[in-house]
């Protein structure tokens, strides 16, 4: 999801490298982060089942960092504890647009998406507790089958939906924003350590020196990194995931431009502007470089047999697959019929369905949890991975056969709406109409 961006953007100095700029606008295309996503996490698959994946855990567990300031930390944890605190900024970005003026504006139009959302969290967790309270597995990882990968929906639905309508777009981007939101509230609650109150009292006061700057349309980056990199590094010795630094970050910058002056245009936002800086940064290094780091599990020597029995694996891919599907549809169907809230005209429940199943993706963030729940590295931890991997897959190819028919269906739609046989300007479908009348 992306917000609305200056029409003069300037990244780059004068003299800056024209390839350069070309990269970082094809790294703002959802089509290409869900491309390096899904890149990152194949190679790590391939490299952790060669004969050199001994080299790869290796690498994952380098540690660099200064310890004196809590930060002596393995790549891996780099890469979950500060990479991702990118991504979950530009998240924070993006909620913050939604409730102020996206969507989420309009309690009546946010009303489907927004309980569509919170039933495809709860549905999917419900599954997981239960498959592995009936089956002797560990229920800890409740929270992994909720989240919805963003990234990975996203690029999947610009790819097979050339035709289908932009309400579907729109539906998915504030169920995923809501998701996000219940995602990230999730892992401040049940997934982070032993909170250390004085050092979270201290990262108020850079996150407060933060908001004021950014109150005062302060956009230079070497005023506002050293804040935000005090507060993330406070936030994660206090035991709280240092994620939430990221998110409460992007929550402080208004999204609303400002008027330089009387009779003059309005200008550009201050979180669209920092957000089409930090998308390439968060689209082609921060996301895929955890993926990299987080999906590199091990399924030869019998591995994979292991995985496929286990409640947590099966949890997870009944939880995404199936409710996913459950809950969102579930959730929309209901809630329009018992209540005033209506579905888009655009939009058909065989489209609410595609997207349901669309929904069950679940990468980045669910991986994260499974993370925090298990422990990287180890063994319930990998079965994590498969059952994401697995899950994620199936639903991905389950939803493209859906949205794949409801694309051709539009598109058929449509040709025969634009249709002019005869080459007079005025469609066909219409002047039948008429002819009609």
């Amino acid at each position: 999801m992306a917000l609305p961006t200056p029409n003069k953007p300037r990244l780059f100095s004068r003299g800056a490298w024209p390839e350069a700029k070309r990269v970082t606008e094809a790294l703002r295309a959802e089509t290409v982060g869900g491309a390096l996503l899904l890149l990152a996490a194949l190679l790590a698959i391939i490299w952790a089942n060669t004969p050199w994946r001994d080299s790869y855990a290796s690498l994952r567990d380098v540690h660099v960092g200064p310890s004196a300031l809590g930060l002596d930390l393995s790549l891996a944890h780099w890469a979950s504890d500060g990479l991702l605190a990118i991504f979950f900024f530009v998240v924070g970005l993006e909620l913050k647009h939604e409730f102020v003026a996206g969507d989420l504006k309009d309690p009546a139009k946010a009303a489907l998406p927004v309980i569509a959302a919170v039933c495809g969290v709860a549905v999917p967790a419900l599954i997981f507790a239960a498959v592995n309270t009936v089956g002797g597995g560990d229920a800890h990882g409740w929270a992994i089958p909720t989240a919805t990968d963003i990234a990975f929906a996203l690029a999947i639905l610009a790819v097979l939906g050339t035709h289908l309508p932009s309400a579907l777009r729109s539906f998915l981007l504030t169920l995923a924003v809501v998701d996000d939101l219940i995602a990230i509230t999730i892992i401040a609650l049940f997934y982070s350590d032993d909170i250390d109150l004085a050092l979270l009292g201290l990262a108020l006061i850079p996150i407060a020196v933060f908001g004021v700057l950014v109150q005062r349309r302060v956009h230079q980056w070497w005023a506002l990194l050293p804040v935000g990199l005090v507060a993330w590094a406070l936030v994660l010795n206090s035991g709280i995931h240092a994620t939430i630094a990221g998110v409460v970050l992007g929550l402080l910058v208004p999204v609303k431009a400002v008027r330089r002056g009387r009779g003059s245009a309005e200008g550009v936002s201050l979180a669209s502007r920092l957000e089409h800086r930090l998308r390439p940064i968060s689209a082609g290094v921060a996301v895929p470089v955890f993926a990299f780091m987080a999906a590199g599990v091990t399924v030869v020597g019998g591995g994979l047999g292991d995985a496929v029995t286990d409640p947590i694996t099966i949890g997870i891919v009944a939880g995404l697959v199936v409710g996913k599907m459950i809950g969102i549809m579930g959730g929309t169907y209901l809630t329009a019929r018992f209540t005033k809230a209506e579905l888009d005209d655009e939009l058909a429940w065989s489209d609410v369905f595609g997207l349901s199943l669309l929904a069950g993706i679940g990468f980045t963030v669910s991986l994260l949890i499974g993370e925090l729940a298990f422990g990287a590295g180890s063994d319930s931890d990998d079965h994590v991975k498969i059952g994401v991997l697995a899950g994620s897959v199936l639903a991905a190819l389950l939803a493209a056969m859906v949205l794949r028919r409801r694309n051709d269906v539009y598109r058929r739609i449509e040709e025969y709406e634009t249709r002019d046989d005869d080459g007079d300007g005025v469609p066909d479908c219409y002047e039948s109409d008429a002819a009609r009348a």
